[in-house]
């Protein structure tokens, strides 16, 4: 008996592979959703470690650690508050390291004895920028360093210092007067583009403040002159989804490639996500005895 076998014409063939584009085209989105959403929560999740060793940090000190160091000390010069934070982050090995280091050589940017400086700590970058997760080269002074997504709230800008994380700060709980769950700790902020700014182990920041490496102002100065006639500065809360990662400006601001805001940690060691229409309020959240009376949206 002849068994004839009939196959798929060419129309029903095409009409299949429409059907399987439109759902690869409807899942996508969706798989996008669900990375996007659990790369936030891994970043929340770092944020409030973070802010937990900040207080156990308060706890056996009776102060913050300084934003950024300015002078000798331990760990040494230039050396940021998330390198302090190390013993409190199960990383007291990287931190004794540091200590060794600079009893070896004072500059954090001799590697070695300093390989913090090229080193990468997952708990302060952010899954979000895969940038951050490696180690880069910076394009102005050839150093490899490793970054942050997480800066130190400084105040109004570099030379208020009325946050909690400025140049040698040693804020205690007690003098943010404005209560510790309404001012801000740390938040968000990518590497600059070209990877001289937002190094988490030491760095002079700004016209050697600190400033926009590992602390930054809610409205950030522009202290030097990035492009001839840079419009950058002061910075205000806002993100620029057309540029993202490669906007020359985005150093001066908090902003996060999370869709619509950033993580912010609070100084009663809370996370929230703020989104891009706290701007107007960003100065009151940053200050810590302002006296100001706001509502976080």
């Amino acid at each position: 008996m002849l068994i004839i076998r009939r196959g798929y014409t060419l129309v029903e063939l095409l009409v299949v592979i429409a059907i399987i584009s439109i759902l690869i085209g409807l899942l996508l989105p969706a798989v996008q959703k669900v990375r996007s959403a659990a790369a936030r929560a891994k970043c929340i999740n770092h944020l409030k470690q973070i802010g937990i060793a900040t207080h156990q940090y308060h706890n056996d000190r009776n102060t913050m650690p300084p934003g950024w160091r300015s002078t000798n000390g331990t760990p040494g010069r230039y050396s940021s508050w998330l390198l302090h934070l190390l013993p409190y982050v199960e990383q007291s090995a990287i931190f004794n390291e540091a200590v060794e280091a600079y009893r070896l050589s004072p500059s954090a940017f001799n590697n070695p004895p300093h390989p913090g400086l090229a080193r990468v700590v997952p708990l302060f970058v952010c899954p979000a920028d895969a940038r951050a997760t490696t180690a880069h080269i910076s394009l102005r002074t050839g150093h490899l360093v490793g970054f942050t997504c997480y800066l130190g709230v400084s105040g109004r800008d570099y030379s208020t210092r009325d946050g909690v994380l400025f140049p040698d700060s040693a804020i205690r709980f007690a003098d943010i007067t404005d209560g510790t769950s309404n001012t801000l700790l740390a938040g968000e902020r990518p590497p600059s583009p070209d990877f001289q700014f937002g190094w988490w182990y030491a760095g002079v920041g700004q016209q050697f403040t600190g400033s926009a490496d590992m602390i930054l102002g809610v409205r950030e100065q522009n202290l030097q002159v990035i492009t001839a006639g840079s419009p950058c500065g002061p910075g205000s809360y806002a993100f620029q989804p057309a540029i993202g990662f490669n906007d020359p400006c985005g150093m001066f601001h908090f902003w996060s490639p999370h869709p619509g805001g950033a993580n912010f940690a609070f100084s009663d060691g809370s996370v929230r996500f703020l989104t891009y229409g706290a701007n107007p309020i960003m100065p009151q959240l940053a200050s810590r005895a302002g006296n100001e009376v706001v509502e976080i949206p």
